[in-house]
């Protein structure tokens, strides 16, 4: 990783539909050399996907959440299927497994209150493995788009 991978990734950050070419022109360098630049990034896993950043209110989903969940009994089985069950649920944004008081927290995002306290219950409060939950509504949400490495040249991975 590099100055001008580093020079990549917040161009893509800023807008994922550039073009190879266009990409290139802006850093000052051969499509060639952009293509395969992109190419590694993908390989190393550093860049993971490309896609459209979707406001949920424009979806008819007005009232956020963040809901942390504590699970029983603690162990891979109960983890893994919570984790997918959570995440096929239309209402849930984002699960994040975390370590700590709360086992889980799901970000949700749902037309009213109403639909929020018919989450909570219809969703959560009839799992087995669901030993308690408390809900944090969201007011503003601010997101950082566009992360930067943060370790120093010489203690980042080799590639």
């Amino acid at each position: 990783m590099d100055e001008l991978d580093s020079a990549l990734i917040r161009l893509l950050q800023s807008d994922a539909r550039l073009s190879n070419r266009e990409l290139a022109r802006r850093l000052g360098i051969a499509p060639s050399t952009c293509l395969e630049r992109v190419r590694a990034l993908t390989r190393r896993g550093v860049i993971r996907g490309y896609h459209a950043d979707i406001d949920p209110i424009a979806l008819g989903r007005g009232v956020q959440a963040m809901v942390s969940v504590q699970v029983r009994p603690l162990s891979r089985d109960v983890i893994t299927t919570f984790k997918a069950a959570a995440s096929d649920m239309p209402e849930v944004l984002s699960v994040f497994v975390l370590a700590g008081g709360d086992d889980f927290l799901l970000h949700v995002a749902v037309p009213d209150l109403d639909a929020l306290h018919a989450f909570l219950l219809d969703h959560l409060s009839k799992r087995r493995e669901i030993t308690g939950f408390r809900t944090s509504m969201i007011f503003q949400q601010m997101q950082n788009q566009t992360p930067e490495p943060l370790l120093r040249p010489d203690r980042l991975p080799p590639g």
